[in-house]
This record gives C-alpha cells, structure tokens and sequence, in this order.
C-alpha cells in the first residue's frame, strides 16, 4: 500500500510530476495491500500455464506440412485428449502446490526488500535486474537439474517431467511436486541478491515460464525472437535432452548453454550435431530421431 493519499502528495515526495505509468500504478495500487499486489503473481502463473502453449498447441493440432517441418520430433503426435490430460495434471499440481506456495512465500519476499512504492523502475533498470535473474537462475538450475539425473534424484524426483520424451509446451510445469518445490529456489535467488520493484518481479515470473514454455514446445521456428538472444538454448537444444531421457547427461542448462559448454555436458549433443551434418553434407542422409533431428541408425550415443 502506498503511503500517500493522493497523486499531489505523491508528486510532492518525489519532487517532480508522476509519469503515465506511476500514475496508473498509484491509481491501481494506492488502497491495495503489499500482500494482495503479491498474489497476482498466481493469476499471472494461471494464464501463463493455460494460454502459453496455446498457439503450439493449434500447430500440433493443425498438423499442417507448412509447419510440419519446424516439429523437431515429427513422428511423436499427441491428440487432444492427451493433451489436455497433461494441463489438468498441470492445473491439478498448481493449485495443490505452486499457488498455495506463491500464498505462503510473501514473507519472504518482503524480506529480501521486494518494494511495491514509488517511484517505479526504469526500463534500464528492470532489464538489468531481470538479465541478473536469467544468469543467476541458469546456473544454479544447471547443477540441480544434474543432481536430478542421478540415480536417486531421477527415480524418486525427475522421471515424472521426462514422461515427456517429445515435450509439448503444456508440459514445461508438468514434474514432481518436489521438484517444483525445489526448482523454487533458483528462480527466488535472483531477485534475493538484486532485490526490486513487484512489476519487476512479476515480469521475471512470467517471463521465466514463458521461457520454459517455449523451449518444451517441440517445434524449432525460425522465427522465434529467442534466436537472437546470445548463448540461448531454445526448444531444440532442450528437446535432446528430453529425446535422451533418464540416462542423459547432456543439455542440462535452462535456458542459457555456456554451463554445459563450460562444464563438458554437451559433447553428446555437439557431437551428434556434428556427425548428422557430415551425413548429410556426404551422402544427403537427412537423419531423425522420430522422423526429426537426432536419430543416426548406425550409431548409439544416447549416453554421450
């Protein structure tokens, strides 16, 4: 809650006339609780999880050959049924334990100096913090996701995401309960060590699911704006790891790849890339893996 009455008091604070944007966000937050502006972070996570994958959802669906060709495991199709099996999973582990989680965890947040006042960040700001989050979250969800492909953490925790051989977007939050739970602290660390405002929060919360979404969508589309992004994974760099499955120890970063670069946890994934291109470039072999990227007949490097 904003600790003046009017927009006037407000300008007199900060010494200066209120932006558009501040002005929109006293109008909205002013007689709002800290708690309540947290715990939009749930209707946030809600439509993320249910409107996300919709447009990869429709291709699939759709099964059009102008599009076909961007599926990077072709031959794996999902009706609707199963589908939507997966999202009421989905929606069945968010209300048992991702919103209860976001209901508990405020204070928490407002520990760390999560603020919801004046003035707002800048653009400059924001993004530099959410750069922070990116970092910081990769790298630790890249030692974690390792230790869940050990013997006991992927029995007990981690084979319940890789049901998902070909993962679909709906699929990216479809995991343990403990595994959500423990996958929480990555994604919390960031805004703990560069704390800032809750749109800044908020944003980083959606923005990091959008992400997920994205690369567990299954199709690798040119056009994706990700593509630009330095050292960006994407869908085809995380969809070996899941085409692998359990016994893999490749392509473990989350969204970034200089870890698995940095740490050797590619080489599987390098070198299979680089053996279909000389297939191809030799013979005009055109290698799959479900009819897509990874399959060499002759050769078997799902250990790499």
């Amino acid at each position: 809650m904003l600790p003046y009455r009017t927009i006037e008091d407000a300008e007199a604070a900060l010494n200066r006339t209120l932006t558009f944007a501040e002005t929109l966000w006293f109008k909205y937050s002013a007689n709002k609780s800290d708690y309540f502006l947290y715990c939009h972070n749930i209707l946030f996570l809600l439509g993320v999880f249910s409107l996300a994958p919709l447009p990869v959802v429709f291709l699939e669906l759709l099964r059009s050959s102008n599009f076909e060709r961007f599926k990077i495991q072709p031959k794996v199709k999902l009706s609707r049924s199963e589908m939507f099996a997966c999202y009421k999973t989905v929606m069945k582990l968010f209300f048992l334990i991702v919103g209860p989680l976001q209901l508990v965890s405020y204070p928490s947040v407002k520990f760390i100096g999560i603020r919801t006042g004046l003035p707002l960040p800048s653009i400059w700001e924001m993004l530099m913090q959410l750069i922070v989050y990116f970092v910081v979250e990769d790298y630790t969800n890249y030692w974690i996701h390792r230790w869940l492909h050990c013997k006991w953490g992927y029995e007990k925790i981690h084979k319940v995401h890789h049901e998902y051989s070909a993962p679909i977007g709906f699929a990216a939050p479809y995991a343990h309960w403990a595994e959500i739970l423990i996958l929480g602290i990555p994604s919390f660390l960031g805004p703990a060590m560069v704390p800032g405002h809750m749109i800044t929060f908020w944003l980083w919360i959606a923005l990091r699911q959008i992400e997920a979404i994205e690369t567990h969508s299954g199709y690798d589309l040119p056009w994706t704006p990700t593509k630009y992004i330095p050292f960006y994974g994407g869908a085809e760099y995380h969809d070996y790891h899941h085409y692998v499955g359990g016994q893999s120890q490749s392509n473990f970063a989350s969204v970034f790849t200089y870890c698995d670069y940095i740490y050797g946890t590619d080489k599987g994934y390098r070198y299979q890339k680089k053996l279909l291109a000389k297939l191809k470039e030799e013979s005009g072999f055109r290698a799959q893996s479900n009819g897509g990227l990874y399959y060499v007949p002759s050769q078997n490097i799902k250990s790499d």
